[in-house]
C-alpha cells in the first residue's frame, strides 16, 4: 500500500507535528511581546504624570516617553530575533543559503 505525501513526510503538519508545535510557540511569543509592547506604550505613558521624580536630572515622565519607551522597544525587537533564532533552528525551519 503507497504512502500519500502527507504521510511519508515527515515535516508535513498534521495532528502533533513538529511545524504545529513550531507555530504554537511561535503565536506565544508574538503574543506575549505584543503584550509588553502595549503595556510599555499604552498603560505606563498614560500614567506618566503620577510618576514625579528626577530621574538622571528629568523628570521621570519626560524620560520614560522620550527615550525609556524607546529602549524597551529596542529591547523586544532584539529578544524576538534572538529568541526565533532558536527555535528555527531547534525545529529545523531556518533558511539555507
Amino acid at each position: 500500500m503507497p504512502l500519500t505525501p502527507a504521510q511519508s513526510d515527515p515535516t508535513a503538519a498534521g495532528p502533533g507535528s513538529r511545524q504545529r508545535t513550531y507555530w504554537r510557540k511561535v503565536r506565544w511569543l508574538t503574543a506575549g511581546l505584543m503584550l509588553a509592547w502595549a503595556l510599555v506604550s499604552f498603560a505606563v505613558v498614560f500614567k506618566a504624570r503620577a510618576l514625579n521624580f528626577s530621574f538622571f536630572g528629568w523628570p521621570f515622565s519626560f524620560w520614560w516617553t522620550g527615550q525609556g519607551a524607546l529602549l524597551i522597544f529596542l529591547a523586544l525587537v532584539g529578544l524576538y530575533a534572538r529568541v526565533m533564532s532558536r527555535l528555527d533552528v531547534q525545529y529545523d525551519m531556518d533558511e539555507h543559503d
